[in-house]
């Protein structure tokens, strides 16, 4: 993909002949605290200094077309029938349209020009920067007003009930809401967020193992019906329980005879996850970066073996890592079944490590991951505005 600001800017002056809003809208990564999101728990994520660059403009019509860079591809759509498209990518706009719309806001037909640098199905969360960057910038544009935590569940409801994925609030809250080199404690429950500075020297390295996953089409749908019924069996003995965030293992362990082994297994991991991130964030501000590597290694296992969302080469790469110098700690990151893995590293071992991975995974796969030495930067922002506002419209074109 591409991140080439004017590359964006260039393709939309080229179809449109205007000049558009220019919004960037980062990727992430999570430090610890995986699928505890829409578990109600605590994530640490941050966004990183890969993103989606959208270039946008009102017409005066109800169509909104939409061009993807990297797919070559363009779609219409029209505001007064909204539907599902044939294929995917146009779904992830379209259903921030119709949260727009079913929000009460009056909004006109959008130029739309997007392209990026996320690597898709990488588990940096392409999906909800395009989601929060298009609803970020239809705000402005259309100067609706909206806040930025109003941005963030619409962005979520979107890809929730229009894309179909039941995912948490973690992604696009951090999209709208990150600071530059900060990690944000984010309370999936209240919505309070803490910034936590890591104290030390730390570079974050992803290897993406190239294995692509689908969180709508995976088994992430299904963790998450698995956690409820973890949560409805507890919940018949202890009425106060409304999420696992309100269990403590011991309570779990008492009610084992009342659900299967697989759905106390997925509770098990979530709760100890929480406990993790917590204990975590002491590490992290008290530099102690070798005792927080060592809780995402017990992540990784629990990921493993609990949630039952890794796949080999994830294992594999976090395998090759463990032990090796320099490296605090590693694990796979994101929904599952591939993606990459994030990895907690020395600043003067980022050579030494990635040399190591490369030939040790392309001696088991032939290939060599792709690695992404990245930085902590802050959320969705406007690069640049028209000079004078502009608004246009084109004959309908073929979906």
């Amino acid at each position: 993909m591409t991140n080439d600001v004017s590359e964006t800017v260039r393709t939309f002056k080229e179809l449109y002949g205007e000049e558009p809003l220019v919004v960037r809208s980062p990727g992430r990564v999570n430090l610890i605290g995986e699928h505890t999101d829409y578990n109600l728990g605590y994530v640490l994520p941050a966004a990183i200094d890969r993103a989606i660059i959208l270039a946008v403009t009102p017409r005066t019509d109800s169509q909104c077309v939409m061009t993807a860079l990297d797919m070559k591809d363009r779609y219409i759509a029209d505001l007064n029938d909204l539907q599902p498209a044939p294929r995917g990518w146009p779904n992830y706009l379209i259903g921030v349209l119709d949260q727009i719309q079913k929000c009460g806001y009056q909004i006109r037909g959008v130029n739309c020009v997007f392209g990026g640098d996320i690597p898709i199905g990488a588990g940096l969360s392409s999906s909800a920067a395009v989601e929060a960057g298009f609803a970020f910038a239809l705000n402005e544009v259309f100067e609706l007003g909206i806040d930025r935590m109003s941005l963030a569940k619409l962005a979520q409801r979107s890809e929730s009930e229009f894309v179909g994925v039941k995912c948490g609030i973690m992604d696009q809250f951090i999209n709208i809401f990150a600071k530059e080199n900060a990690v944000l404690r984010i309370d999936c429950r209240s919505l309070e967020y803490t910034s936590v500075e890591i104290r030390g020297d730390a570079a974050i390295l992803l290897f993406n193992t190239e294995v692509s996953h689908s969180l709508a089409s995976s088994a992430y749908n299904k963790r998450r019906e698995e956690c409820g019924r973890g949560i409805a069996a507890l919940s018949r003995r202890h009425p106060h329980i409304a999420s696992l965030r309100d269990v403590p293992l011991e309570l779990l362990e008492s009610a084992r005879s009342e659900m299967d082994a697989t759905v106390f297994n997925r509770c098990a991991y979530v709760i100890r996850e929480n406990a993790r991130l917590l204990r975590g964030c002491e590490d992290l501000q008290t530099g102690r970066l070798s005792a927080f590597g060592e809780k995402m290694f017990e992540t990784h296992e629990g990921l493993k073996n609990e949630y039952e969302v890794s796949c080999r080469e994830l294992d594999q790469l976090v395998d090759i890592v463990r032990g090796l110098p320099g490296v605090y700690g590693a694990r796979m990151m994101g929904g599952g079944f591939g993606g990459c893995t994030i990895n907690l590293v020395r600043p003067d071992a980022v050579g030494s490590v990635r040399r190591t991975v490369e030939e040790r995974f392309r001696k088991t796969y032939g290939r060599t991951p792709p690695v992404y030495h990245t930085t902590i930067v802050g959320g969705t922002s406007v690069i640049s505005r028209p000079r004078a506002a502009s608004v246009t419209s084109m004959p309908e074109g073929s979906a």
